[in-house]
Order: structure tokens, then C-alpha cells, then sequence
């Protein structure tokens, strides 16, 4: 059974009279019939925070998508990458972390973890076996990676840093691949995490994340999930699944369109370069091919400009690409970034103007029309 396939009937009802979804349950208190049921160490629920049928349907089909056993729901996808992190690291310890991760997650590496006496170290998003090798120390207890980087888009070898690791357990932040076109534990991970919000959700309307463990790391992260009161709405896990319905063939237009308009973009003289793994121009797009099997609608350009008034006057006048954070949804968003505020490892000594576009469902022509429209308010 293909992909498109298990999306659309993983997780359903399977027998009688049915309707074609899973019920909505949403609920705190669960009821026992008798006093033997409440104290069953079999009990499949027991408390509205430890998920319903609802979640579980959910979970099975991320589950079944990642190749994983256990999967835990939270609120975030910052969210999801702080618990994955707590599950591995403890006081005293020490965590590698990718100089391309998201900009929140580093922030509660460089604040929360460091009041827990956790240091957190970041490397270079290119590292190879020999130099993972040479930063591991006697204390690290985990190495965070996102591969391709959400805003300079470096991809990360993952079987070389799994290699490099040894022992420790590499987290991967999978929101990118989406479980679809990149698959970190078959590449040896022990986690993968992603942010729902963005593809598995798909319009813009919800919050959530997922972690997803090998076994034998699922007692670690379901117990720090419950330590820590981790939960989601049962209706918000209804709106993840009924998007990863359609996850399939939702990506293969954002990655068709993506494509599009990045070629589109290559070609225009305002634009010094695009940062997409998916054209052959991007340095790490043979590693990305070898792999992934797809890439999807987000990536970032180098645009031929270093001031923001510029960058202002360019977005101001874009109609169809909307200005905002997060990326996912059917709709297209034109974000500027400036990576060199948060680098460490490698500096980011780029200096002009980096935006990061979500290529959503509209057509591809009308998108390209909106750029050349924006780029000719420029000479004006």
C-alpha cells in the first residue's frame, strides 16, 4: 500500500455501519464502570490529558508514516522540540545542536537548558563523521539536527552525524520532510520530531507537534511528556489527521509550484541566488536527492539588495504572497530573515537580504505575475 494510499485510511473505522472519520472526543474526566476497571493496569484510558481515541487514531497514522513505534502529541512544534530534548538530556549534560535550527529552540537551548546546567554546543550544519567525532564529549547526551535548515536550507548528513554519535541519540527535526520526503530514523535517528502546524495540518488553522521515537526511547519520551502535563485538544488532533489525509498529494503541488516559481526566480537579475535543495544549483542537492525522495513549496533567496527599505517597498507591493510567520498552508508567504542574528558556529556574512517564500496552492502564473509586479515597483 502506497503513501496516498495509507493517508487516506489509516486511522479510520474499519467495521460496520460507520461514518468515513474517526470520532471527535474531547474530554477530562473518564468514567469506569467498577471498581476492578479503575485499578486494570490494562486500562487503554484513564485521564482526558493522557489522549482518547481521538489522539490515538492520530498517532497511529504518524506513526505508521515515520516508521516509529511510539509517538507523543504536543501543543507546538517548539514544543515537540523541547520535549524531545528533555527526553534525552538530564543536569550536567551536553547537547549538540545544528547552527541552522529553528531560532526558538535555540533560544531554550541558550536559556532554559543552560539553568538546568546543560551546555549546549552548535556545529557547523555540514559537519561529517570525523567532526562530529572530534565534539562529542564523555557528557553529550544528544545532537539536534533540522535537515534542511527552515531558513538557509543546509542539508545535514545524517547516516555520517549518526555515525559520528555513536551511542548518543540524534533528533531530527523532520517538519521540512514531513514524514513524506524524508525519513530521519530509517536514516538511523532515534527521533523525529515535526511542527504539524505546517504541512501535516495544511491551512493555517492549528497548533501541534509530534515526537516520534525508536523504542527504546519511547518509555523516555511518553514519561517526560506526562512529567511535564503535555497535551493537545481533541479537536486540533481531529483537524492534524483529516490534513494528513491529503498530505500526499498536497505536497506534490507545493513541490511542483515550489520548483516552478524557484526557477522562475533564478532567472530574474534581482535575485543573486536560491537557496532550494531541490535545483541542481544548491551545493547540497545531490546529498538532498540521495536522501530525500521530494521537496515541497518553502525556500529562501538571496535577493540582490542589502537595504530593508527596499525589502519593505518589495513586499508592500506583492499581492497574492502574504507577510507572516510559520509556512505549510495553502497559501504563499514572503517572510524576510536575517540569519547572522542568530549564527554562531559558522557566521552568516551574507549581507543582503535574505526572504524565505512558502509556495502555496494558488497558480503558478499568478504567483510569478505578483513577483515580476513587485520587482518592476522597484524601479519606479
Amino acid at each position: 500500500m502506497k503513501g496516498p494510499t495509507k493517508d487516506a485510511h489509516k486511522g479510520r473505522p474499519a467495521e460496520g455501519v460507520r461514518m468515513v472519520n474517526p470520532a471527535v472526543e474531547c474530554g477530562s474526566t473518564v468514567l469506569f464502570p467498577d471498581y476492578a476497571s479503575f485499578r486494570a493496569q490494562n486500562r487503554p484510558w484513564h485521564y482526558g490529558r493522557m489522549g482518547t481515541p481521538t489522539h490515538k487514531a492520530l498517532e497511529e497514522s504518524l506513526g505508521e508514516l515515520e516508521g516509529a513505534e511510539h509517538v507523543s502529541l504536543t501543543g507546538s512544534g517548539l514544543a515537540a522540540c523541547t520535549l524531545a530534548i528533555l527526553s534525552v538530556v538530564k543536569k550536567g549534560g551536553h547537547l549538540l545542536v545544528t547552527d541552522s535550527a529553528y531560532e526558538p529552540t535555540r533560544a531554550f537551548c541558550d536559556i532554559y537548558l543552560q539553568s538546568l546546567g546543560i551546555e549546549t554546543t552548535y556545529f557547523d550544519p555540514h559537519a561529517d563523521e570525523a567532526g562530529i567525532r572530534e565534539l562529542v564529549r564523555p557528557n553529550t547526551q544528544g545532537i539536534l539536527c533540522e535537515s534542511p535548515g527552515s531558513l538557509t536550507f543546509e542539508v545535514q548528513d545524517i547516516p555520517a552525524i549518526v555515525r559520528g554519535a555513536g551511542d548518543i541519540p540524534v533528533i531530527v527535526d523532520n517538519t521540512y520532510g514531513a514524514g513524506v520526503h524524508y525519513k530521519p530514523l530509517e536514516l538511523g535517528a532515534a527521533i523525529s520530531l515535526q511542527a504539524l502546524t505546517k504541512y501535516v495540518g495544511g491551512h493555517s488553522d492549528l497548533l501541534m507537534g509530534a515526537v516520534i521515537a525508536r523504542k527504546d526511547l519511547a518509555t523516555a519520551v511518553q514519561r517526560t511528556a506526562r512529567v511535564l502535563g503535555i497535551s493537545v485538544s481533541g479537536k486540533d488532533a481531529s483537524l492534524a489527521h483529516r490534513g494528513l489525509r491529503t498530505l500526499h498529494r498536497r505536497l506534490d503541488v507545493h513541490e511542483a509550484s515550489g520548483l516552478a516559481v524557484a526557477r522562475w526566480l533564478e532567472d530574474r537579475p534581482e535575485i543573486a541566488s536560491v537557496l532550494h535543495p531541490g535545483l541542481e544549483s544548491h551545493p547540497d542537492h545531490a546529498l538532498w536527492m540521495r536522501d530525500g525522495t521530494g521537496t515541497n513549496g518553502l525556500f529562501s533567496v538571496i535577493a540582490d539588495w542589502e537595504d530593508e527599505e527596499t525589502t519593505g517597498q518589495f513586499i508592500d507591493a506583492l499581492h497574492y504572497f502574504g507577510l507572516g510567520y510559520s509556512w505549510g498552508g495553502y497559501e504563499s508567504l514572503c517572510l524576510p530573515a536575517w540569519p547572522v542574528k542568530v549564527r554562531s558556529a559558522v557566521p552568516w556574512t551574507e549581507t543582503r537580504q535574505l526572504l524565505r517564500f512558502h509556495i502555496g496552492l494558488e497558480d503558478v502564473s499568478d504567483l510569478t505575475a505578483d513577483l515580476e509586479n513587485a520587482f518592476d515597483m522597484l524601479k519606479r
